[in-house]
């Protein structure tokens, strides 16, 4: 039988074929083969650095594949930087400044153009850390450290805080990379003291140079890799905020440093010799925790102040520093009165911001000694019902209880606030209406002048004698902002009485509460409101179900009723339907 032969045609095709196929692996092994040739060129070019001071001359090749620009491979930078920070981190210490000048000493133009070699090298790190070509993360994180090796030993052996400062710069300009970059000092860094007292001193020279209506108005002028605006406050923030606070670092007996010769050794000697002589105890040129904590708060609050004074503040990043400042700032700055322009400012806006600041604002007046003759003015302001849905509700209640607990208050003002709350219980969600209880329960026990207000008779002459008068007026200004005017004690707590008839029961039986006599303060005591402050519908249904009924009210009718109410309830009034018309 004949064997089917191909055509003479589809055999050249079929070689033809089988030639380019070889001809594409030939050329990949060539490539693979040349990338392999040329990572070992750079290998080489760093062995020979390390080995020979004759091959001086590789170092510029080696800093050219670091330079950002020239797109290098990961794999070079790697082999590049390697060999580059082996070659500088026995000599750095023994370079000379940045400013320093030859002399017609050959060795001496030799160091200064090493420290120039150097600085390029650190020049090419910072760049490369924010680089979003850089898409390994593995290396970026070595770049960092690189970085941070320069920084320790980069000022003849001490923390090179000009580095520092660059890298910080960088950093926060930075919009894509400015995160990563945070998340690394936060995880490897930021636990050494030195590393945390620098980076105050960065934010704060960032920020005292930093004109941000001017960086908004150019910002469609800069590159696209530079934040600018409210971007760039946000990064300042967002590292202002990672910082721990001194008392997290100061957790061990001694502090840890990322330099052992940093910055507090050289104010520890000073200190040192001022002690008496007459003691035993050993001088070393650690400093005691007292000094650190002292410089650190210094600079803690200067970093801060200059934050705050950064406007206009994103409103996201206003809300986020009014949250924290009382609990991360406060205990932490030097004087904490001088967040008093800032508060006072905030507290003045009114609304959530005002509720936000209230924290900070009662501190600084019970623990600090500030004076703010308006505080109760605005705080009278901020109760409206919007008040009793609000984020930070919880907050707000347990700080108005605790504004309100001092005996020293003058009867207009307690009762001005008792009557106030009282007719916003008209209002309000059920949830509401418990917080005003309890609020006007405490105020009624802790002030007895007040408790004329749970049953007011009408003692004025002239109203007796008006016959145009109405019995029964509220005397009682519900929009008057002067509490010395509003006639609270004029008034009646009328209001609480429509409670006891509420269509929520919890209400209805928490008012009871109010019926004993208050004024004897042995026989009573005062209701804990953060235990209704965070209430909602969801809370009082949470309890409800829970709560254990013995006698349930049942209603039963004979018939199934057609309408909720019967025509007799409401004379001239018809609630039948469409269809019982027809």
């Amino acid at each position: 039988m004949a064997s089917i032969q191909p055509s003479p045609k589809k055999r050249k095709n079929n070689n033809n074929n089988n030639d380019k196929q070889s001809t594409e692996i030939n050329k990949g092994n060539k490539k693979k083969k040349k990338k392999n040739q040329d990572l070992a060129d750079v290998r080489k070019l760093g062995q020979q650095l390390l080995s020979n001071r004759s091959h001086i001359n590789n170092l510029p090749l080696l800093l050219n594949i670091l330079n950002p620009t020239s797109s290098s491979p990961p794999e070079f930078i790697l082999e590049a930087l390697l060999s580059v920070q082996s070659f500088f981190t026995p000599l750095v210490a023994e370079l000379p400044s940045s400013s320093a000048k030859p002399t017609e000493d050959p060795e001496s133009v030799y160091r200064v153009w090493l420290r120039s070699k150097f600085d390029e090298f650190v020049e090419f790190l910072i760049r490369l850390s924010v680089s979003t070509t850089l898409v390994e993360e593995a290396l970026r994180e070595v770049v960092v450290d690189t970085l941070m090796e320069c920084v320790k030993v980069g000022n003849a052996g001490k923390f090179h805080s000009s580095i520092y400062h660059k890298f910080i710069h960088t950093m926060v300009y930075s919009i894509e990379e400015a995160d990563t970059l945070l998340d690394l000092l936060v995880s490897k860094y930021f636990k050494y003291i030195d590393v945390c007292y620098f980076t105050y001193i960065s934010l704060e020279k960032l920020i005292r140079t930093l004109d941000v209506r001017s960086t908004s108005a150019e910002s469609e002028k800069e590159s696209s890799a530079s934040a600018s605006g409210e971007l760039l406050i946000r990064n300042i923030h967002h590292v202002l905020s990672k910082i721990p606070p001194l008392q997290q670092l100061g957790e061990k007996s001694e502090f840890e440093m990322w330099n052992a010769s940093g910055v507090f050794t050289k104010d520890s000697r000073t200190e040192t010799k001022k002690k008496s002589k007459d003691s035993k105890t050993e001088t070393n040129d650690v400093p005691s925790s007292a000094i650190i904590s002292k410089k650190m708060k210094l600079k803690f609050s200067k970093a801060w102040m200059a934050f705050l004074t950064l406007e206009p503040l994103p409103i996201d990043v206003y809300k986020e520093v009014l949250v924290i400042l009382h609990q991360a700032v406060i205990p932490y700055l030097s004087n904490p009165k001088l967040l008093s322009d800032f508060l006072t400012k905030s507290y003045d806006i009114g609304g959530v911001i005002s509720v936000m600041a209230l924290s900070s604002l009662f501190i600084l007046m019970t623990e600090h000694g500030f004076e703010y003759p308006n505080f109760y003015v605005k705080l009278y302001a901020l109760l409206q019902p919007s008040i009793f849905i609000a984020k930070h509700r919880a907050k707000f209640f347990q700080l108005l209880d605790s504004c309100l607990k001092s005996p020293l208050l003058p009867a207009y003002l307690a009762a001005s606030f008792a009557k106030k709350l009282s007719r916003l219980a008209l209002t309000i969600p059920p949830s509401g209406n418990l917080v005003v209880i309890a609020l006007i329960h405490n105020l009624l026990r802790r002030h007895p002048s007040i408790n004329c207000l749970v049953h007011q008779e009408e003692k004025d002459q002239t109203a007796k004698n008006d016959i145009s008068a109405k019995p029964g007026i509220d005397h009682f200004k519900n929009k008057e902002s002067d509490l010395t005017k509003t006639n609270a004690l004029r008034s009646s707590l009328w209001e609480i009485d429509t409670l006891r008839h509420h269509y929520c029961p919890p209400v209805s039986r928490f008012v009871l509460s109010l019926e004993n006599d208050l004024t004897v303060r042995s026989k009573t005591t005062e209701v804990a409101v953060k235990d209704f402050s965070s209430g909602s519908y969801a809370t009082i249904f949470r309890d409800e179900m829970r709560r254990r009924v013995k006698q349930v009210p049942l209603a039963f009718y004979k018939a199934i009723p057609t309408s909720l109410f019967s025509e007799s309830d409401f004379g001239g009034w018809t609630f039948q339907s469409e269809e019982q018309k027809q």
